[in-house]
């Protein structure tokens, strides 16, 4: 095996071990809530601070973490992120409180902003040109496959082992990756260094408002000055947010990428459908647990036809869209979706037997691969070779807002129609929250339709040239990467 092969099978392995960190722990968590309620106490709003204080740091610093890759070396805030994802989940296995716990899945996320950018850059630098594609699939293969089991590993160490071991299983594997890692990945920057630190607060500080307003109504009264004023200045301080990025030079969220339509389309079904998707995975692993009775483990394992189905049906999926075009895949999808959680929220109730949702389950898991298999290219396609970087990073933000936002969002609605208390009145709340989870996506496939028919791949002012990175210990050829920056 020639040096070349031998970096992209040693990158391969330390960036898909982090990937399969950072993406298992998006959904196990959440198989494990009750469990955690138990132990730990909490009502529901802090149950969702506890997924989404990860999401949400997650989110709003995963440009920013590519920007200190850029200017700082990938290698070294590779392993910088490595390191506080590994020592957040040990301490958050070692939480004596809730609050602790929120703290460390914070952490968590902040580790987990400078690790996703990185992997998918790190890895781009050593793939050859004619398998790039390939190898970046497999990557996205990895991050879907842990992604599809998350619910059913979070249910088997809560069930056999403890909550906590949803944790400390991070542990041992940054502690492999993390030597592997400084001895096999190749140190590259970017072209540029700026940060845009006012971009990274003000984008923080709003979206901050805006999940705290939505996770304290129902708690708090919708009308009360503390929830007004977190919805209000968040949305005011996004709005300066985007006036800001507008006009500095180097803006963390490039605004004129949405001056193309496809771009713009799939990032709005992007933050619908991930809304739609986590906001009803977190309800239904608490309903399957609580009402229905099921343990941890049962109920990862029949979220399972839902988050399983990818694995087996994304070749097809990525061969039809050679096909017919993945703007009506995406758009399919969708509708798949949504008619999914649509057939749930029709049918669920106390008594509701499970072999009736299965096959609402299984569209859900379809409409899902419909999804992500074509979304990737037409997202890139649609933008100069000099953005893609910063696409990239985009779309990734974008989609974990929207399960930080769907999450918030949904339990928002179970709350103002139920509680915990008894079976019924948890289905009471499920319903509609169920159906609003639909509703979001149902208009993400109304937004991939409003995209033009032809996206842009193949335009010749789009030619898609490596361009070399200086700075590195063996420079290497990355496309696009004078858009990382932000």
């Amino acid at each position: 095996m020639n040096v070349s092969k031998r970096n992209v099978l040693w990158t391969f392995l330390c960036c898909g071990l982090g990937v399969a960190m950072v993406s298992l722990d998006n959904l196990v968590v959440i198989t494990a809530l009750p469990a955690i309620r138990e132990s730990l106490g909490g009502d529901i709003q802090q149950l969702e601070w506890t997924v989404n204080a990860y999401t949400l740091t997650y989110a709003v610093l995963m440009l920013p973490g590519a920007a200190l890759g850029d200017r700082f070396g990938r290698r070294r805030m590779f392993l910088v992120g490595l390191s506080l994802f590994t020592a957040a989940s040990a301490a958050a296995a070692l939480a004596p409180g809730i609050g602790a716990l929120i703290a460390a899945r914070a952490v968590q996320g902040l580790g987990a902003a400078a690790l996703m950018p990185l992997n998918l850059t790190l890895l781009t630098a050593v793939a050859p040109a004619a398998r790039r594609g390939a190898v970046l699939g497999a990557l996205s293969a990895v991050e879907g496959l842990a992604i599809a089991m998350g619910p059913l590993i979070g249910g088997l160490m809560v069930e056999h082992l403890a909550w906590q071991w949803i944790f400390w299983v991070n542990v041992p594997i940054g502690l492999v990756v993390l030597p592997l890692a400084r001895g096999k990945l190749a140190e590259s920057r970017g072209m540029h260094n700026r940060l845009d630190l006012v971009g990274t607060a003000l984008a923080g500080t709003g979206l901050f408002g805006i999940v705290f307003g939505l996770i304290q109504g129902p708690a708090d009264d919708w009308s009360s000055v503390r929830v007004l004023a977190a919805l209000t200045g968040g949305a005011l301080v996004l709005a300066a947010f985007v006036v800001w990025e507008l006009r500095t030079p180097m803006p963390m969220f490039p605004m004129r990428l949405f001056r193309h339509r496809t771009f713009s389309g799939m990032n709005a079904a992007g933050l619908l459908m991930f809304a739609g998707m986590f906001g009803s995975v977190f309800l239904l692993t608490q309903f399957f647990q609580g009402p229905r009775g099921y343990s941890p483990m049962e109920a990862g394992l029949r979220i399972l036809p839902w988050t399983v189905v990818p694995v087996f049906v994304a070749p097809v999926v990525g061969y039809l869209s050679d096909r017919i075009g993945g703007r009506s895949i995406v758009a399919l999808g969708l509708t798949f979706q949504a008619c999914g959680l649509g057939w749930i929220a029709a049918r669920v109730s106390p008594e509701v037997s499970y072999p009736s949702l299965v096959p609402a389950l299984v569209l859900c898991g379809l409409g899902m691969t419909f999804y992500f298999s074509p979304t990737a290219n037409l997202v890139m396609s649609s933008v100069a070779a000099g953005d893609r970087g910063m696409a990239s990073g985009s779309v990734n933000a974008l989609r974990e807002l929207g399960g930080v936002l769907g999450v918030a969002v949904l339990a928002s609605v179970f709350t103002a129609h139920g509680d915990l208390a008894t079976p019924g009145s948890f289905t009471d709340g499920m319903v509609p929250a169920l159906w609003t989870g639909a509703c979001l996506i149902a208009v993400g496939a109304l937004a991939v339709l409003a995209t033009p028919r032809r996206h842009g791949p193949g335009r010749p002012a789009r030619k898609d040239t490596d361009a070399v990175v200086p700075g590195a210990e063996g420079t290497a050829a990355v496309p696009g990467t004078e858009g990382t920056a932000a």
